[in-house]
């Protein structure tokens, strides 16, 4: 199970294009990219959300 020779390398290689084709493989990448960003901004609205939603006004009960 050693190293790969170079001719293993370019048959792997050909059968992954003949499977997704040239223009499919960029395609999957953009859109792992734009959902890699999506959710960074969805993880930093909900952190700004937070910090501005947990401000509670306290006021001490008064004892009659």
């Amino acid at each position: 199970m050693g190293s790969f020779s170079m001719w293993h390398w370019l048959i792997v290689l050909a059968i992954v294009l003949l499977l997704f084709g040239r223009g499919k493989i960029p395609e999957l990448m953009g859109d792992v990219a734009k959902g890699i960003k999506s959710f960074k901004k969805g993880m930093t609205d909900d952190e700004t959300t937070d910090v501005a939603g947990k401000t509670v006004d306290h006021k001490a009960d008064e004892i009659k």
